[in-house]
């Protein structure tokens, strides 16, 4: 017997909509339902191998039962406006996998799949129903089961006659005769009130159909005999309503049609369109197939090479590379390094393995990279660097992971793969022996598809002058790394421990017994049953016991404040402390973070393993973690230069608020002057506490900040928020017309730049969703503020390092935080650089305003004292 699988296509749509986290395309096209529904559809059909597929859809709200019953699903919330799109870019996949789709006026999709599992049975096929709706078990019998969705899509539960009979106490068939008796609050259907599910199987157990039921009401409980007799119509037509209709017109035995496999070109095409990178992977590396016999997987890109293993290829090589004045270059890393080389030309492609690589061969490589005249094509120029610093690789002019970020900085990831899916819809296999030689090739030809990109954003100066150059000024901060004193660092970590015991004791003690802190659960019993505490709504979970609970909880008990302490003192333990020693590099003794320059929207670099962006300096005990970060060597120091306030300076620039901009110019205290702007005293009579008011409103606007945002960070009212933000737009009205503005281009292009034109689309202003289409309002904001701020500090990375080798300085740049540089200087070098890193920073791109920053030297990153004059710094050296 053939194998007919029928898919409920709106219920695991809706389903997998709540099962999956929002998800989009750089485009901002939610797909998050259909990726979750084409997941789990290919899983069963890997493992059900059915012969015939189709999927049935509701068509409109209104179907016969209306007729019946004209609240029917009344209640029924519309799709959500995020799910709505999705729904016909699902047909686009079913039509690329060449599944039927069926849908008929008037009926629903329970009914189509109940016509089509009959026409199956009556034709000698076995069914299978995919579904998360539990009304579909009424179709099950000999010859049908059905595949329910638990835990969202990711669990699925097979029904046949015995399991359902075991779960409901009654057969299949009579499962619709339930619905009569007990209703469906989901669907609207009334049902008989009081009657329960337990007392209406015992019911149809003794009696078998509802009809029988009603005819048989003598020797019933007298409070169910009356519940029957006033609502026996109404249970009829329950049943009548919860009955799938078996007959819908227009199918029939020609609708069985076998499942020929998916149209692969087509489907490989969708998947890269939508960015389900995962799953043309999947149909590449394995064939999707059915009751058709297997077909080839999605042939991955495979171009032919030859083995570098001899002179005449070395030469060939080099001879063509020096014609064409530019080689594409692709490696393949593992845990000792480079172990493979890969080179593209238009006149062919080759393979080194390094292993099996003799010297002669090796020399000219050498001299093929240290060729400047040969222009070098790679894709993560960076990571190639850092692993291979005895290459010297001159002329590196491309790098396609960069150029692709900076076309569409919202893709998910830049990897090879997705970047050659994308713009030359290729798949690339990321792994084997001829992994190199293949990735050369693809990044030859993606070098004009994205050199004519960057030139129709205008991104060719932010490519070619920051973010191209900046790629060998990350390599060799992460190759420099920043050294660390590992007995400072177990000493904190201890301290931190010791001080989180007895604070853990203290708080047991508060509580009247021993508990677990880090139990949300039993927190949430002390806090809120034991000691009484105002809780939150408690949820299935518990009682939430998160920092902002326990910030509002301090105030009036003691206990919530010695949590928030322990809470911290833990964090800078295991995160730090404990984390940070594991991963100081034994070799050098030094922390090599990587710097990740692909992966923010806004321009900004990441640091990852570890993060030393986040050394936390707002609390006190944070900042002493800054304490082990030291020198290389006793006769060196640590040196930091930081842009002083640099968004607010980029926000005068770009609202040419004559307030703003006069401040900066006269050199005046930003936040006072801010203070008197917004209170309206003189400058001189500015309070402390005014100042840091306006501090959080000056630092607030620039992020989008709203009145009760302001009133929670301040603890004053939603109305006094209101008034201080009022206030500064009524004495800053050229900031006003900025932020407006901005909005209102962004809306109109769809996208926000930056100074040096770094482009952000911004698909969020567009979101029928308010909370969605208001972070699309302040990215327009900030984004041209914050992301200018990301390419002055590269431009000016980019310019120090260059004047320092210039120069032959042994100055190392060992790491950039946000606004603020971090230097590894030699004593005898400290007058020649400080100078030379100040006068970089500040003069990188002209504003309206001047760029201050603030020089700071010591043997620690903790005690760093400001410098600012030539002559402290000799004084401090001495």
């Amino acid at each position: 017997m053939a194998k007919f699988l029928v898919i409920d296509g709106n219920s695991l749509l809706h389903r997998a909509y709540h099962a999956i986290p929002p998800l989009t395309t750089s485009g901002g096209l939610p797909t998050n339902a259909v990726y979750g529904f084409t997941n789990m559809l290919l899983r069963v059909i890997t493992e059900e191998q059915p012969d015939m597929i189709a999927v049935a859809f509701d068509k409109g709200r209104i179907t016969f039962r209306h007729d019946t019953f004209q609240e029917y699903k009344a209640q029924r919330p519309p799709m959500p406006d995020d799910l709505r799109p999705q729904l016909p870019i699902l047909k686009d996949v079913l039509g690329a996998l060449r599944i039927s789709i069926h849908e008929a006026e008037g009926y629903e999709a329970d009914d189509i799949i109940g016509t089509l599992v009959r026409v199956a049975s009556e034709n000698g096929h076995d069914s299978l129903i995919l579904t998360g709706d539990k009304d579909i078990l009424q179709l099950v019998g000999p010859h049908t089961q059905a595949l329910l969705t638990r835990k969202g899509i990711t669990e699925l539960e097979r029904y046949d006659m015995a399991k359902t009979r075991e779960r409901f106490g009654i057969t299949p068939a009579q499962l619709a005769d339930l619905k009569g008796l007990v209703g469906d609050p989901s669907d609207n259907i009334p049902g008989v009130p009081g009657i329960g599910p337990k007392i209406a199987a015992r019911l149809l157990a003794d009696h078998g159909r509802l009809e029988s039921v009603l005819e048989n009401l003598d020797g019933l409980p007298p409070r169910v005999r009356q519940q029957l007799e006033n609502f026996g119509d109404q249970a009829r037509m329950s049943k009548k309503l919860a009955t799938i209709d078996t007959g819908v017109p227009g199918l029939g035995k020609e609708d069985l049609k076998v499942w020929p496999g998916p149209d692969k070109p087509a489907l490989l095409e969708i998947f890269n369109k939508l960015e389900f990178r995962s799953l043309v992977r999947r149909i590449t590396e394995a064939p999707v197939t059915g009751g058709v016999p297997a077909g080839k997987p999605v042939e991955a890109f495979s171009p032919d090479y030859r083995l570098l293993d001899g002179p005449d290829h070395l030469e060939t090589l080099l001879d063509q590379a020096r014609r064409a004045g530019a080689v594409a270059v692709a490696y393949a890393r593992g845990r000792s390094g480079i172990e493979a080389l890969g080179f593209s030309v238009e006149a062919g492609n080759y393979l080194l393995p390094l292993g099996a690589a003799d010297l002669e061969i090796l020399a000219g490589v050498r001299r093929l990279f240290a060729d400047a005249a040969v222009a070098k094509h790679m894709h993560n120029a960076k990571d190639f660097l850092r692993w291979a610093p005895d290459f010297d690789l001159a002329n590196i002019c491309f790098d396609s992971m960069v150029a692709a970020y900076l076309v569409n900085p919202l893709a998910a990831n830049q990897q090879l793969e997705d970047v050659v899916h994308q713009y030359l819809n290729l798949v690339l296999v990321p792994d084997g022996p001829a992994a190199p030689a293949t990735a050369a090739d693809c990044i030859r030809r993606l070098y004009p598809v994205l050199r004519a990109e960057l030139r129709g954003y205008e991104l060719d100066y932010l490519f070619d002058r920051v973010e191209l150059p900046l790629t060998r000024v990350l390599a060799d901060m992460e190759l420099a790394g920043v050294a660390v004193d590992r007995d400072q660092l177990e000493a904190l970590s201890e301290e931190f421990g010791t001080r989180a015991g007895e604070l853990a004791a203290r708080i047991c003690t508060l509580a009247g017994e021993d508990f677990n802190l880090n139990s949300p659960r039993q927190l949430g019993y002390i806090l809120f049953e034991k000691l009484g505490l105002p809780a939150g709504k408690k949820t299935k979970t518990g009682y939430s016991t998160d920092a902002g609970v326990l910030l509002d909880l301090a105030e009036k008990h003691e206990i919530a404040a010695l949590l928030l302490e322990y809470r911290q003192l833990i964090k800078l333990k295991t995160t730090y402390a404990d984390g940070l020693a594991a991963l100081v590099d034994p070799a050098t003794g030094r922390l090599h973070t990587t710097l990740h320059q692909t992966v923010t929207n806004t321009g900004r670099l990441s640091s990852a393993e570890p993060n030393l962006q986040n050394i936390p300096i707002r609390m006190e005990e944070g900042r002493r973690i800054r304490k082990v970060f030291i020198p290389r060597d006793p006769a060196r120091v640590l040196l930091t230069a930081d842009y002083s306030q640099i968004e607010l300076r980029i926000l005068a620039h770009l609202s040419g608020d004559p307030a703003l901009i006069t401040a900066f110019r006269d050199e005046q205290d930003i936040h006072a002057r801010t203070a008197a702007e917004v209170f309206g005293v003189p400058l001189e009579m500015v309070t402390p506490e005014m100042r840091s008011r306006a501090k959080a409103v000056n630092f607030g606007i620039i992020y989008g900040i709203s009145d009760f945002g302001l009133a929670r960070d301040l603890k004053v009212t939603r109305a006094e928020a209101r008034e201080y933000i009022q206030r500064y737009f009524a004495r800053l009205p050229g900031v006003k017309e900025y932020i407006d503005t901005a909005i209102r281009s962004a809306r109109e292009r769809g996208y926000v730049t930056t100074a040096l034109n770094r482009r952000r689309p911004l698909p969020e202003l567009f979101s029928a969703n308010h909370t969605v289409r208001s972070f699309g309002e302040r990215a327009a904001v900030n984004t041209p503020i914050q992301g200018t701020a990301a390419d002055i500090i590269k431009l000016a990375m980019v310019k120090i390092h260059a004047r320092m080798r210039e120069r032959n300085l042994k100055t190392l740049m060992i790491l950039q935080v946000h606004d603020e540089l971090l230097f590894d200087v030699p004593a005898e070098e400290v007058c020649t650089v400080a100078p030379l890193v100040k006068a970089e920073m500040e003069t990188v791109l002209p504003l309206n305003v001047p760029l201050t920053v603030d020089l700071k030297i010591g043997h620690n990153w903790y005690e760093v004292r400001k410098m600012d004059e030539v002559t402290q710094c000799l004084n401090f050296l001495k």
